[in-house]
């Protein structure tokens, strides 16, 4: 599936294909950005560290907290503090039941407010301790540049994200196969007697090749806000502009420019061998040292013969060692910096001889 690259001894990477060297998109946001989803490279940006307000592109972390504290199928009872709620809505009634998968479709589909203050309530058991949830999630994954004081985005003064935390809200939530099969559906029929039927407002799904939607967002105070995700081949980008009357044009733009000027390649993969380690005392003279997990990681053509690669193990190790032990590190570095840091582990299991086997061993060397 991952294009791969060559190894030579220890990871050389390999010219492969060809890529396109379009310039960097012109746009009209006051703040944007593109990552790629799965390593989170920055591929594109502007002014992406101001804090502004984010509309309704909240909802991608009600959503995300939803779907890690609720169960789908759990029914929800609305109250009156979620019936009436201004802007979008699924219009709710009081004492209505609906499920928390019905009530997330009509939060990311329909944008509806009063949804989202009934899956607030429902999770936190009040808005309040559900705001708290969204923020210190936000800390968890580094988004320290944002603040929430509702589940929706109706304009408040200390209510604000940054393109760059939005960037990695999102890309945290698209690990979650339920919240990128919700932001990709086009139309959802709630199990409701009225108003059931949830069209996507996210035009991305129609009119963009390969595109996944996610959200979008509108008040007056924070213009036009737009997060906006596609897939193709092996790679997924996320696109966000926050306060662009070209929203949906601008997304397109950035997202044409990753994938026009960036391919994923496997740095290493997951099992690959990295060295021979050699075992005193053990079973086995010698151990396969290989990579815990893969790495790939977006690149330009030109970027390839900058990426370097080191390897820390041990000479050797005494024995016993189990199979997964942590042995050592690989580095990655592209022009010096570092990008990615994982674990080589000892591929099978190593016993520590016992004593008559060693004393024949020794007598056999000697």
């Amino acid at each position: 599936m991952w294009r791969k690259l060559r190894f030579l001894t220890i990871l050389i990477l390999l010219l492969v294909g060809t890529s396109v060297c379009a310039e960097k998109p012109n746009i009209n946001a006051q703040s944007a950005i593109l990552i790629d989803k799965h390593s989170q490279r920055v591929l594109f940006s502007y002014n992406p560290h101001i804090k502004l307000p984010m509309a309704s592109t909240t909802k991608i972390m009600t959503a995300l907290v939803a779907l890690e504290k609720g169960d789908l199928s759990s029914l929800v009872t609305v109250d009156q503090e979620a019936v009436g709620i201004e802007g979008s809505s699924i219009y709710l009634r009081d004492g209505e039941v609906l499920s928390l998968e019905d009530l997330l479709y009509g939060l990311m589909l329909r944008s509806g407010n009063d949804s989202a203050v009934a899956i607030a309530n429902h999770i936190g058991g009040d808005s309040q301790t559900f705001i708290k949830m969204m923020n210190e999630k936000a800390k968890d994954i580094g988004a320290i540049n944002t603040n929430f004081v509702n589940p929706h985005g109706l304009h408040a003064d200390n209510h604000f994200t940054t393109a760059y935390d939005l960037a990695l809200i999102t890309a945290e939530a698209l690990k979650i196969d339920k919240f990128q099969d919700i932001v990709s559906t086009k139309v959802w029929y709630a199990n409701r007697d009225k108003n059931n039927i949830f069209y996507n407002k996210n035009k991305t799904l129609w009119e963009y090749e390969g595109g996944d939607g996610v959200k979008t967002g509108y008040t007056m105070r924070a213009g036009r806000c737009l997060v906006t995700s596609a897939t193709r081949a092996d790679t997924q980008l996320i696109a966000i502009v926050l306060n662009d009357r070209d929203w949906f044009k601008d997304c397109y733009k950035l997202m044409d420019y990753g994938f026009e000027n960036f391919k994923n390649y496997v740095i290493y993969e997951e099992g690959q061998f990295i060295k021979n380690i050699a075992i005193q005392n053990g079973e086995k003279e010698l151990l396969h040292a290989v990579a815990k997990e893969s790495f790939y990681y977006p690149l330009k053509e030109d970027e390839l013969d900058r990426v370097k690669i080191n390897i820390n193990l041990p000479e050797y190790l005494e024995a016993p060692i189990n199979k997964g032990e942590k042995l050592g590190d690989i580095t990655v570095y592209l022009d010096g910096q570092i990008i990615h840091k994982g674990s080589i582990i000892a591929k099978e299991e190593v016993d520590q001889l016992s004593v008559i086997k060693r004393l024949i061993r020794r007598i056999r060397n000697n």
